[in-house]
């Protein structure tokens, strides 16, 4: 009997990851109109989202989970 592994794609990391392509293209827009500073703060905060979400995936424990999401 062959058992497959089917899940659910994870709509967050889905919507992470268009938000963050979102983020580098309007990054790209800023600097190209010599908006260094503020260009470099959004890529920066709006990339690193999809990093909390898999730190919080991976999370050991419930206090893991918190100390990361927090």
């Amino acid at each position: 009997m062959l058992i497959v592994n089917r899940k659910k794609p994870n709509i967050i990391k889905i919507k992470s990851f268009d938000f963050a392509l979102k983020i580098i293209k309007l990054y790209q827009f800023l600097s190209d109109n010599k908006e260094f500073i503020l260009s470099k703060q959004l890529l920066k905060s709006g990339t690193a989202i999809g990093a909390l979400i898999c730190k919080s995936e991976n999370a050991e424990s419930k206090s893991d989970f918190i100390h990361i999401t927090y």
